[in-house]
């Protein structure tokens, strides 16, 4: 009863989420992509948000979603092909494309009980410590592939788990197509595949055949696509310096634990940020101080992702840390912190990240600002909305238009462009193009509209 109540908690906490946070950038591609409009073909004039719903809502075959992926974005296809499959089913609609993320990460957590239970660790703790990592919530609920791979990275490290199937072939084989899977999801599931496979070459090299036999045959496919993307999106990041991208794993790695604490403290967040850094050392040396048998195994899974960053980063000459990314670790530090922290310390992380979770939930400051600057800008009827374009006409305008009534008329602006039409300016300067229109116009940048004329 206990376990059923905590996936009823679980669910209920992921779902709420996913109602209330506003759409995402990035959301908008997973949407258009499989809705068969990879870049809307957006009319050249003033438009009503309602004429243009259908680019939400059509439905892309397997063929034109991966084509569309090889030509103008930067991730493989299972996630997107299983979205599609899910909108045919549920409906088109934002928060329907979210609940696949809330059903994935709720498998993510059954399996994890499963991994924590053969670890012989406290269950309760490490599915709490996981369900309440912000990264964790985070990226479990948003119309994008991480929770499909972070699922499938948890089964191959079931699979693989020290002191089980300790000479059976099968489960070595099931394990390298789950990494396989994951990879094939989202390239950067790749450290942790690594990781774990490493790790069953240094301690089990026998069955190391079988979980490459697995993970391989997925390699080339994933090949195949990024070799076709790697040029997309190439100013997505800023330049790689080493102390910068230290103190980018250091700062991302306590937000993706506790969240955005620091921005709820106002004038106290530099005090905040240094409790949180000072209680993350006490941890780590907790950790360090009551290890338990296979602490070594997790916490090489644990340090893949940022590691496996780092380094990326340093051949790429990019800095590509973000906190999504590093959640990829937070399960098996979930695994770590779980049997090593006193009671009252872990009550303590414990309630630091429900308070985390309640920011994630409802706090503007966690929230991009499309869907609040259509809720501004709605209470201005009759009046043209002049809408940055964006880069590609998709993370602005479709987390935008998708939280607009019918009724708004808008107007699409390309930096450089004069408009012919005077109304409100949306000044979502969250992009490079946006930020170019957002200085052309001369109107104050920040994500609200402004009731002034464009130069």
């Amino acid at each position: 009863m206990r376990l059923i109540g905590f996936f009823v908690l679980a669910g209920v906490v992921l779902t709420a989420i996913a109602w209330l946070r506003a759409p995402e950038y990035d959301e908008a591609y997973s949407l258009f992509l499989t809705a068969g409009h990879a870049r809307p073909a957006w009319p050249q004039g003033v438009f009503t948000a309602g004429s243009v719903r259908y680019f939400y809502a059509g439905h892309a075959g397997f063929a034109q979603i991966a084509h569309d992926l090889r030509t103008g974005d930067v991730h493989p296809p299972l996630y997107f092909w299983v979205l599609k499959i899910w909108r045919g089913i549920v409906g088109p609609s934002w928060f329907a494309a979210r609940l696949l993320s809330v059903l994935f990460t709720l498998a993510g957590l059954l399996l994890l009980r499963r991994l924590a239970m053969a670890a012989e660790v406290p269950l309760y703790p490490v599915l709490l410590l996981a369900l309440l990592s912000y990264g964790f919530a985070y990226t479990g609920i948003i119309a994008r592939g991480f929770a499909l791979a972070q699922l499938c990275n948890i089964a191959g490290v079931g699979l693989l788990f020290p002191d089980t199937h300790e000479k059976r072939w099968p489960p070595a084989l099931a394990a390298g197509a789950a990494f396989g899977a994951a990879c094939f999801t989202n390239y950067l599931a790749v450290f942790t595949a690594v990781a774990a496979l490493s790790w069953l070459l240094l301690t089990r090299p026998r069955l190391l055949p079988a979980a490459l036999a697995g993970f391989l045959p997925f390699m080339p496919a994933c090949a195949w696509f990024f070799l076709a993307q790697r040029q997309s999106r190439t100013g997505q990041f800023e330049a790689f310096s080493p102390p910068h991208a230290l103190a980018l794993l250091a700062k991302d790695s306590g937000a993706a634990l506790f969240g955005g604490l620091p921005l709820y403290a106002g004038r106290f967040s530099a005090a905040v940020a240094l409790a949180l850094a000072v209680l993350s050392v006490i941890c780590l040396v907790c950790v360090l101080r009551r290890r338990h048998a296979h602490a070594p195994f997790f916490a090489w899974l644990a340090f893949a992702t940022p590691c496996g960053l780092f380094m990326l980063g340093l051949l790429c000459g990019n800095t590509p840390i973000e906190i999504r990314y590093l959640a990829f670790s937070l399960p098996y530090l979930a695994l770590l912190l779980a049997p090593a922290l006193p009671r009252l310390l872990l009550v303590c992380v414990l309630a630091l990240q429900m308070v985390a979770i309640l920011g994630l939930a409802i706090a503007p400051a966690t929230m991009q600002p499309q869907a609040a600057a259509a809720r501004a800008a709605a209470v201005f009827p009759n009046t043209v909305v002049l809408l940055p374009f964006g880069n590609d006409g998709v993370g602005i305008p479709g987390p935008f238009i998708a939280a607009a009534p019918d009724d708004m008329r808008i107007l699409l602006l390309h930096p450089g462009a004069a408009p012919h039409t005077q109304g409100l300016v949306v000044t979502l300067a969250i992009d490079h193009s946006s930020r170019v229109l957002a200085a052309q116009t001369g109107c104050p940048s920040g994500g609200l509209v402004v009731a002034c004329r464009p130069r």
